[in-house]
């Protein structure tokens, strides 16, 4: 039996169309920082492989509530790697300090340049400690139809304004929450310890926030004026980094999986909303 946890997520709410007979679970049903709680659901639902959705994600609040961030982003992990043999776990690109200007390989130097991105971390390597079966994915710039997102937060403000200020500097791959979903899906019946590791997903392609927002007006054919700023005009209590794209290889030929361009993605995307 499968176990999602952080079901009320885009990622979540992606995997609950896909995979009906598994068992979802929000912070409310089930508390994943608490181990004997963890370890007593698990056996009594008889789950024997855990997609770990669950994350503290507000990445600038996570700077002044570490307490809370590494409760959610380092104890859940451990407890649930503890508890179950195979398990996915979500990780992020914010791992890396963005200053290699080359896609990074999953063998990278780490070195977050946030709470946030310190706490994934850490999680990252209490999955790999903790369970014998655990495959880690890196995403990014993750969206979808469900949830606050890049995507739709930009849809709204160009039905709202004429023009919009937007980062230029910030480069990366933005990926949509369905294509990881079948990705996870096609990925789960070969998880075994000799595919245990790291690997990184995000759909094809290269571009900044200031790209994506304009293609977003682009495609959704709405007026407003998209105006490249660095990142210095729009100061943040985190610190992001400048370069985050993840070299897929990795995840493509061990598992076998096709990708497609971000720029399809976020068509597909916006034909649901």
């Amino acid at each position: 039996m499968f176990l999602i946890t952080g079901a009320s997520g885009q990622l979540g709410q992606e995997l609950i169309k896909i995979l009906p007979g598994a068992i979802y679970t929000t912070r409310y049903d089930l508390d994943i920082t608490d181990l004997y709680a963890v370890k007593k659901f698990i056996k009594s639902n008889n789950i024997d492989t855990i997609i770990n959705c669950a994350a503290y994600t507000a990445v600038d609040k996570a700077e002044q509530d570490q307490i809370t961030a590494s409760k959610v982003n380092i104890n859940g992990p451990r407890n649930l790697a503890k508890s179950c043999e195979k398990i996915i776990h979500i990780s992020t690109d914010y791992v890396f300090d963005g200053l290699v200007h080359r896609p990074y390989l999953t063998e990278d130097k780490t070195n977050p340049v946030s709470v946030y991105g310190s706490t994934k971390l850490a999680g990252e390597k209490e999955v790999l400690k903790n369970s014998r079966q655990s495959i880690i994915i890196r995403t990014a710039w993750l969206y979808s139809q469900y949830g606050n997102n890049f995507v739709k937060t930009m849809r709204r403000l160009g039905n709202e304004k004429d023009n919009i200020n937007v980062v230029s500097d910030q480069i990366g791959s933005p990926t949509y929450a369905a294509d990881l979903a079948k990705a996870i899906v096609q990925i789960l019946p070969q998880i075994s310890p000799e595919n245990k590791g790291i690997y990184h997903f995000t759909n094809e392609g290269v571009c900044s926030w200031y790209d994506f927002a304009h293609e977003i007006m682009k495609i959704s054919g709405l007026k407003c004026k998209v105006n490249p700023i660095p990142s210095s005009a729009y100061p943040t209590p985190a610190k992001r980094p400048f370069y985050s794209v993840l070299d897929k290889s990795k995840i493509k030929e061990v598992f076998n999986i096709k990708i497609q361009h971000w720029s399809n993605a976020l068509e597909q995307c916006l034909k649901q909303l």
